[in-house]
């Protein structure tokens, strides 16, 4: 499966918390993040992640992409929800909320979520994924 990783600057310490907690179970899987965040997350795991442009510079839109293709299978997206977002970086969250809604591509906002997400991918209750890949229709 393919996990991408993303958070708000405030997020990034919590996000990488939550990779070094979960790190046997991430590391079965593909990981890619945007920059700064999967440097966050490699320096302090070892986790092999695929390092996208960063968020500010095009690595939400490469996510939101490859959400599109269904090839993002999870998506872990700490959010610093106190921010008082742009319009645009509201927009940004929106369209990738709506494109996991669109192809069923499971998604955490904060860590009891991705917490939740993390134990049933290991336990198997995310193979489902798997038998959709490229059936998903917008």
């Amino acid at each position: 499966m393919t996990i991408a990783l993303i958070s708000d600057d405030k997020k990034k310490e919590l996000l990488t918390q939550f990779c070094i907690a979960y790190c046997g179970i991430l590391s079965k899987h593909r990981l890619c993040a945007t920059n700064i965040t999967g440097n966050y997350i490699s320096d302090a795991t070892g986790l092999d992640i695929e390092k996208l442009l960063p968020g500010s510079h095009g690595g939400v839109q490469q996510i939101l992409s490859r959400i599109s293709y269904d090839e993002i299978d999870m998506l872990i997206y700490m959010r610093d929800a106190t921010l008082d977002h742009s319009d645009r970086s509201r927009e940004v969250t929106e369209n990738l909320l709506r494109l996991c809604d669109l192809h069923n591509v499971p998604a955490a906002t904060n860590i009891a979520t991705a917490e939740i997400l993390i134990c049933g991918l290991e336990r198997g209750d995310l193979d489902w994924r798997q038998g959709i890949k490229g059936s998903s229709v917008i």
